[in-house]
């Protein structure tokens, strides 16, 4: 794989070509790969190390020179010998290291440690999967190691203890790193983490013991990047080796659309167009360009590849396109089907002919696999190991693939840059990036490894830059306080960790206060400015400007409690005014044309939090904002430029004022002509009304009585008459004079606001929310008037897997006492996390009613949180706390149904309803828990009987790994 045309020329229609240009001198331009690392540490106030430097080093120098506790049969690398010298100081470290880099070398070490030290272990990680994963391997070489996740406990009392992050988190009361005692030294392993040092920092901060940082981005296996334009016919090397990003192939890939759009034009006038499926491109030779690379990679050997798409039925529909290829030999294919039948036996007698389990072996044979969450877990498992056994030459799979265990691959596709994360589609991140182009290249077995990055549509140059060689994003806090935490603390006898102690210690706090010099000397330099603007009638004009500011600012409080559903929607009939702002961006007066309740905008909206309610607007846009196509984000027009009204998908929050206006709107809008009339109309509203078209006035149009909004409309209204009569108002003024004092006004503005943050600690924010949710739960009855945990909290407080707060309500209202325990569990699965299904939820008598009873405990429960002044939306509560998607697959299960009858019930994954069942079983139990510590014996027994009728066949099965 030497020189520029690394991939070879084309031979055929079926094989691919390279686009490189070679640069000058590149022949010889072989990488020369430095191991270095850089260490850093963070050390507390004060701290002096004991430690005899002959043997550790120093704190800013660590090295080891004593007994070993574990030997490698490999020479390790620089970042691995600090993180051990660190290790060996018995201090904590966060390694932050590529993937594939050995990163689990050092965790393996910290253990070694533990067992030659006659100390115990807990070894962590995020998803049950990956603990039973490592549970094995650890296993393998230490053997006292026990497991326990939500699903199974294997030796509880061993001396290394793998465990999920989530029972870790349980066992001390979430927020686990505040609750750990000082003396407990943790080993942090992290492949994508830009603020290391920080997080280290915090560390130190929380134990007063110093915290090491051990990075490097040392590739063991260097990459090529290359991208593939779908319908096209080369590949393009755009980010070399040595990390060098190749400017003169990216143009060429330019290039290509350019002359793909010119021929898919000619084309769609003689009707003959090209066209997209989940396959990829399909040409006219009905080929998809995922089938000819995956061939390609073949016939170049550069085979295991690992086929990366961000959607589940696409992965699926990209292997079973590969029919015609096989990549396993005769005795290869008795291997696999010897594994796959010793697999399958921990499965019952029925179980092992479904659909899912039967289809899957002819597959496997040919050397081609799916790995995604919603498989079977055994089938998921088995794909893993044959893939480790070198058994698997072509895994499709989505990103949770490249989480964990180190299985790489030769060649790393995408086949596609952007993913659905819930909200929109957006580019993948350079962390993500970095993750999955990780799994390419097999140390000691590969030159380098080679990611394909499959586009169908142009990028720009910085776009694709930044996703292959830029940060990631540093770790941001997220911390929140639940109601299950809270009660926790409260019930603590001894009382040394409070709430406010946990909020004081977090890494959000941390993180805020740390940012406050920062804001110091922004403040500076705003003072600054603001001396340096000087000129007459400055009191004037400056009292003039600080009015429309008060006037903005209040309006911005105002409008998040106008713009909730309940209270807007009446208004956004078709034809009404509304003022669109995006961020920075002003979008002027637009009209509305339909309200549709979606979950995001979808390709083309204005992002920002969504709302689930989409308002179709008609704005005016750039006409350059429908040339590249429907899924082009539009923009405002540019100064002296026409533009054209379109309708733009506008999230509820993006909405800055309503107008009393609306104006006739024809039934069909497709016409260019039919939306330019429109557009001069809201022009000539404009001209009307120069201060904009009057507003509706929430309290007198919309009849809203809330008294804080009453109080906030009557404080504008008072503003507005000042600026009214103000001097200023109508008098004109000189443009520069004006300029200058409406920028003085908005920067004595932001001084003040920034002085405010200053001083207004994140603290505050927490322990309005605190307070808040602490009437909560005096109005539900969890603490009593002085904060003392009564008996409905005391349950609430050993319930952690479901909606705390809801399921409690329900236990004590009596609504599972008149179920049986095969309704008790399919009501239960309500609080489970599950795929939504695209199907109609039709239940029968015995269900319905209970799920009714269940959503008006929920409404009732949103609606008191309201009143106690915590930001939530009822509807949207009440929709994500409970979630009947699969009620009736659990009920009939409970009763005794087959797996192979339960699945035709629903189109949820066989895998997810597998997880979700396992889930479900660690609810019940803790509900079982719950109702016994508050003396409900009988309801205990019958949530245990319905944790006890789910725990059976395949949903139950054990892991290959176990």
């Amino acid at each position: 794989m030497e020189g520029s045309t690394v991939l070879g020329k084309r031979k055929s229609l079926e094989e691919l070509e390279v686009r490189e240009t070679p640069r000058q001198g590149s022949a010889s331009n072989k990488r020369n790969p430095t191991r270095r690392c850089v260490h850093e540490v963070a050390v507390p106030p004060g701290y002096t190390s004991t430690k005899d430097e002959s043997i550790h080093g120093t704190l800013l120098n660590p090295v080891y020179n004593g007994e070993v506790a574990k030997t490698y049969k490999f020479e390790l690398d620089p970042f691995q010998k600090v993180s051990v010298a660190c290790l060996e100081r018995k201090e904590s470290v966060l390694v932050s290291a590529h993937t594939s880099a050995g990163k689990t070398a050092v965790a393996e070490y910290s253990i070694a440690m533990a067992f030659r030290d006659k100390q115990r272990v807990i070894y962590t990680s995020p998803l049950k999967a990956l603990s039973n994963q490592k549970y094995r391997e650890l296993q393998q070489e230490f053997k006292d190691v026990g497991l326990m996740t939500g699903d199974v406990t294997l030796s509880p009392n061993a001396s290394c203890l793998v465990m999920t992050t989530e029972i870790l988190r349980g066992m001390l009361y979430r927020e686990s790193i505040i609750y750990l005692p000082p003396a407990i030294k943790m080993v942090f392993l992290s492949a994508t983490m830009s603020n290391a040092k920080e997080f280290a920092d915090w560390i130190c901060h929380l134990h007063k013991q110093p915290c090491h940082v051990v990075y490097t981005d040392f590739r063991p296996t260097p990459l090529q990047h290359y991208v593939f334009p779908m319908g096209g016919s080369g590949l393009y090397l755009v980010v070399d080796e040595n990390e060098q990003f190749r400017e003169d192939n990216f143009m060429k890939l330019q290039d290509t659309f350019s002359k793909q759009k010119l021929s898919d034009g000619s084309k769609s006038v003689k009707g003959k167009a090209s066209g997209k499926s989940a396959k990829g491109w399909i040409p006219s030779s009905g080929v998809s360009d995922i089938y000819r690379i995956v061939k390609m990679i073949m016939e170049r050997k550069f085979q295991p590849v690992i086929v990366f798409s961000f959607s589940r039925r696409e992965v699926e529909q990209h292997a079973m396109s590969m029919s015609k290829l096989d990549f396993n030999t005769e005795e290869e294919k008795d291997h696999v089907e010897n594994v796959f039948h010793n697999a399958i036996l921990c499965l019952n007698e029925e179980d092992r002919n479904l659909p899912a389990i039967e289809l899957m072996l002819p597959l496997l044979k040919r050397g081609i696999a799916v790995h995604h969450s919603g498989l079977l877990p055994v089938i998921k498992e088995l794909v893993e190991l044959l893939f480790q056994e070198g058994l698997v030459k072509a895994l499709f799979a989505t990103e949770t693939f490249a989480m964990g265990l180190n299985m790489p691959a030769k060649t790393v596709v995408f086949t596609a840059f952007k993913k659905w994360d819930g909200d929109s589609h957006r580019y993948i991140g350079p962390g993500e990036y970095i993750q999955m182009s990780g799994r390419a290249g097999r140390r000691g077995k590969d030159e380098r490894g080679i990611c394909i990055i499959m586009v169908d549509e142009q990028m720009e140059m910085n776009l694709l830059k930044d996703m292959i060689l830029g940060k990631p994003a540093p770790l941001v806090s997220t911390f929140r306080l639940s109601y299950y935490s809270i009660l926790n603390l409260m019930s603590r006898a001894e009382g040394q960790i409070t709430a406010e102690h946990v909020i004081r210690n977090s890494f959000h706090q941390f993180q805020y206060e740390k940012a406050l010099p920062g804001i110091g000397e922004k403040v500076s330099k705003l003072e600054q400015e603001a001396a340096s603007l000087h000129a007459s009638g400055e009191a004037e004009v400056a009292e003039y400007h600080k009015l429309k500011l008060d006037i903005a600012e209040l309006e911005k409080k105002l409008m998040p409690e106008i713009l909730r559903p309940e209270r807007v929607l009446y208004y956004l009939d078709p034809g009404r005014l509304i003022k669109v702002r995006e961020g920075g961006t002003d979008w002027g007066w637009g009209v509305v044309v339909n309200v549709v309740k979606r979950p995001s905008a979808g390709l083309g909206a204005l992002p920002l939090h969504s709302s689930g309610y989409i308002v179709d607007t008609l704005l005016h846009c750039s006409s350059g904002s429908s040339e590249n196509g429907p899924q082009s984000k539009p923009f405002p027009p540019h100064p002296g430029e026409k533009g054209e009204m379109h309708v733009v998908p506008v999230q509820l929050p993006l909405i800055s004022a309503i107008s009393k206006i609306r104006i006739s709107i024809p039934p069909d809008l497709r016409p260019l002509e039919a939306r330019q009339n429109i557009l001069l109309a809201v022009k000539g509203l404009e001209t009307r009304f120069p201060q904009g078209p009057l507003k509706l006035n929430p309290v007198m149009d919309m009849k809203i009585e809330d008294p804080e909004i009453v109080e906030l409309v009557k404080q504008i209204e008072e503003l507005e008459k000042k600026l009214i009569s103000h001097p200023c108002h109508k008098k004109s003024q000189d443009e520069h004079q004006i300029a200058c004092f409406k920028r003085k006004a908005e920067v004595n503005h932001e001084i003040q606001r920034l002085k405010s943050k200053m001083h207004d600690s994140e603290l505050k924010k927490f322990r309005d929310e605190l307070k808040n949710r602490s009437r909560v739960l005096k109005k539900l009855g969890h603490i009593d008037a002085n904060g003392v945990v009564q008996l409905k909290g005391r349950a609430a407080c050993l319930i952690d897997t479901g909606d705390e707060l809801l399921v409690t309500e329900l236990m004590f209202n009596g609504r599972f006492n008149d179920l049986d325990h095969h309704q008790v569990a399919a009501l239960a699965s309500c609080f489970i996390p599950v795929d939504n299904s695209n199907e109609q939820i039709q239940l029968r008598a015995e269900l319905a009613k209970p799920l009714q009873q269940l959503q008006e405990t929920a409404r009732k429960i949103a609606e008191i949180q309201r009143e106690c002044k915590l930001e939530l939306n009822v509807d949207e509560y009440v929709e994500s706390a409970v979630r009947p998607y699969l009620m009736d697959v659990i009920y009939c299960w409970s009763k005794g149904a087959t797996f192979a009858d339960v699945i035709q019930m629903t189109d949820i994954f066989e895998g997810s309803i597998i997880r979700s069942a396992r889930r479900l079983d660690e609810f019940l139990n803790q509900l079982s828990a719950a109702a016994q510590a508050v003396g409900e014996a009988d309801l205990g027994s019958k949530f245990a009987a319905a944790s006890e009728s789910l725990r059976r066949g395949i949903i139950f099965a054990n892991s290959l790994y176990l």
